[in-house]
């Protein structure tokens, strides 16, 4: 008897659950699919750079929030092409449509319009700085940078490198060589002595030091030198023990960091406007600005200033009827620099505003303030 003629001699019965059974186990493997991701940032339409701002996809629950550089990451996106939105307070919201492919990242930037009215930026310039502290002396070497070489922690942030040598490699004069025991050590133009190298302040051992047990984001900042007749009187012992080169290393701590303190999140702000106790400017009929006869002295931060470093902060906060900044208010949208934001936050108490009116009325208002610093005067 022939397959076919016993195909058709099946009963119906067992076709159906045949049929059945492949479908059960089929149906898995032809709807089963993989995710994608989606990648971005959100800008201002003035190229700020915005933190806290909301990005979802539109008709679904994913959602991020933006970091410090206006980033963002969702995850776990099926394939498909979605409307993906982004809002943030004193902005107008703005969306887009994009395309996710099956174990892809698409990448997508946003720029929101500004809503609020911009007021102009206080200008903080930087006067002669009186330095204090263990660090003293490198920020003023620093500052003039009238000899040597410096890699600042800003440098080692940006470059992120595996090891200290790694770093070091990349300054003109400095070259690696290969020691015995299987590590490196470096070497001054060219030479096959050892350069004298201080931590802190504090001679290391002389001889080689393992450089790479020091961890490069560590360091607030590195000078090199070169030759004896370069490196400061104090740490050139003698002009022969100098002449091989000499390092100085010095380590972060609490004297460095920005000052940790509880900012305003964005939603908490939004609840406020929400509730029709605090406005924007756009719901005003004169914002609130500056008092322009009590200019604000914010310091120039002496790490920041010493490198020659200028940045700027867009901060928010809210101005009350008495035209009086309320501090736990505080917020960033952007900054440049934590040691930016934290001279901001120093001082904005102290501002003196004029005080919004609607209707006549002094009211509430979230301030959108930018500062500039711009570094010596």
């Amino acid at each position: 008897m022939s397959n076919r003629a016993f195909r058709n001699e099946e009963p119906p019965q067992i076709r159906s659950a045949v049929v059945g059974l492949l479908f059960c186990c089929c149906a898995p493997l032809a709807t089963a699919q993989g995710t994608g991701s989606i990648v971005g940032t959100v800008t201002a339409e003035t190229g700020f750079a915005l933190s806290g701002a909301d990005v979802g996809i539109v008709g679904t629950k994913l959602n991020a929030v933006t970091d410090d550089h206006g980033g963002f990451r969702l995850t776990g996106v099926a394939p498909g092409t979605f409307e993906i939105r982004a809002r943030r307070l004193g902005f107008r919201a703005e969306s887009t449509r994009i395309d996710v492919h099956d174990g892809g990242t698409s990448n997508v930037d946003l720029k929101l319009p500004i809503v609020a009215e911009d007021l102009q930026p206080v200008l903080v310039r930087g006067k002669k700085v009186e330095y204090t502290g263990r660090l003293a002396g490198y920020y003023e070497r620093l500052e003039r940078r009238s000899s040597g070489t410096f890699v600042t922690r800003d440098q080692i942030d940006r470059e992120d490198p595996r090891n200290l040598t790694q770093l070091l490699q990349r300054v003109p004069g400095v070259s690696l060589q290969r020691l015995r025991a299987g590590s490196v050590g470096v070497r001054m133009r060219d030479r096959t002595c050892v350069p004298l190298v201080w931590l802190d302040g504090t001679a290391l051992p002389m001889g080689e030091v393992d450089l790479d047990g020091i961890q490069p984001k560590s360091l607030e900042g590195i000078e090199i030198y070169l030759g004896s007749t370069t490196a400061p009187f104090q740490y050139s012992w003698t002009r022969n023990s100098a002449a091989c080169g000499t390092l100085l290393l010095w380590t972060r701590g609490i004297d460095t960091e920005a000052p940790h303190s509880t900012m305003t999140s964005p939603g908490e702000l939004e609840a406020l406007v929400a509730s029709l106790s605090v406005f924007t400017a756009d719901q005003v009929d004169k914002v609130a600005a500056l008092d322009s006869t009590t200019p604000l002295q914010i310091p120039y931060p002496p790490a920041l200033f010493a490198a020659h470093m200028r940045g700027t902060v867009l901060a928010e906060f809210v101005v009350d009827a008495e035209g009086k900044v309320e501090g736990d208010t505080f917020g960033v949208i952007a900054s440049t620099h934590p040691l930016f934001t934290a001279a901001v936050r120093g001082i904005i108490a102290k501002a003196v505003f004029t005080p919004a009116l609607r209707g006549g009325k002094a009211v509430r208002q979230l301030v959108h303030q930018p500062f500039e610093f711009t570094g010596m005067n």
